[in-house]
């Protein structure tokens, strides 16, 4: 395929694993509440692996810049805080240690700016660095009769950057890509009422994926 980087536009699909976790902070209640002996002693983000389903748009605009967005991205997820229990709520199905989960299922729309090397052969390096805005089609935010969930906002903006590598086929360009995402937004909608919310104060999201790409 010696004259596809030259064309303005293609297209392509892309599927991907992704390891995901949150970043938070503590709130100052959960310092309060281990000098009074409240009940959550330790919290912890647990990693969890989703995957990613895209089409993938690229617009050419010289030999070694591109734009890359994906029109269509779904993201599956399920992410977990693990909790260390002084004092467990055995009828309501806590343990010592126990794990609420969240899950999501984000549509994004990710701006990339691709640099690229020269081609070698059928070969070639190239980095990508943008933003992105995700839409979590499962937000828990607002839905009511659910006080024992976790609450997280259903919009994010990221940043997000990574590195690839085209290798040419005689009818395809296949794309091995490694990507990570910083999330920019407190996503927790914060519930005084529910120890496992209460004690946390933000959560930002993080990702590190793994993705082919068929163009």
């Amino acid at each position: 395929m010696p004259d596809h980087d030259d064309k303005l536009y293609h297209f392509g699909i892309n599927l991907g694993l992704n390891k995901s976790h949150f970043s938070f902070t503590h709130h100052p209640q959960f310092l309060n509440g281990a000098i009074n002996g409240d009940s959550v002693m330790v919290i912890e983000s647990v990693n969890s692996t989703g995957l990613n389903l895209a089409w993938l748009v690229n617009l050419n605009l010289s030999p070694h810049f591109d734009i890359r967005t994906y029109p269509l991205n779904l993201t599956f997820t399920e992410k977990a805080f693990e909790y260390n229990l002084n004092y467990p709520d055995v009828p309501l199905g806590e343990t010592k240690i126990t794990l609420k989960k969240v899950q999501s299922i984000m549509l994004s729309f990710p701006v990339l700016l691709k640099f690229s090397s020269d081609r070698i052969n059928n070969l070639k390096v190239y980095t990508i660095a943008g933003g992105k805005i995700d839409y979590d089609l499962a937000s828990t935010a607002n839905k009511k009769n659910a006080d024992d969930l976790i609450k997280l906002k259903s919009l994010d903006y990221s940043v997000e950057a990574g590195i690839g590598f085209h290798i040419y086929f005689p009818y395809f360009v296949l794309s091995p890509e490694l990507k990570v995402s910083w999330g920019m937004t407190n996503l927790h909608s914060r519930n005084p009422n529910l120890k496992f919310s209460s004690n946390i104060d933000q959560i930002k999201s993080r990702m590190i994926s793994f993705s082919l790409t068929v163009e």
